[in-house]
């Protein structure tokens, strides 16, 4: 996760100093500082875009794999064959 930097000591300070009481700066920074965390928290997540392109590189991957998959057990039985012959 991100770490964003965040002075709550200065935040309390500029609130303290516009008249609002130290006990609701200090609470008006924990909450802003939280809020700011679970913003972190969400952009990191995937999206449904994301998503759907991760499933097309399955997908692709999938094809290759099924596309090689005869010509390997092809070259397989040949290898087999050839040292069957070899033996016998």
């Amino acid at each position: 996760m991100s770490a964003i930097t965040f002075d709550t000591l200065k935040y309390v300070e500029r609130l303290t100093a516009a008249g609002l009481p130290e006990s609701h700066a200090k609470a008006e920074a924990e909450a802003l500082r939280e809020a700011l965390g679970d913003l972190i928290e969400l952009k990191s997540l995937a999206t449904k875009d994301d998503i759907s392109q991760v499933r097309i590189q399955i997908s692709e991957a999938k094809a290759d794999i099924i596309k090689w998959m005869p010509g390997l057990m092809l070259a397989q039985a040949g290898l087999v064959a050839a040292l069957v012959k070899l033996i016998i």
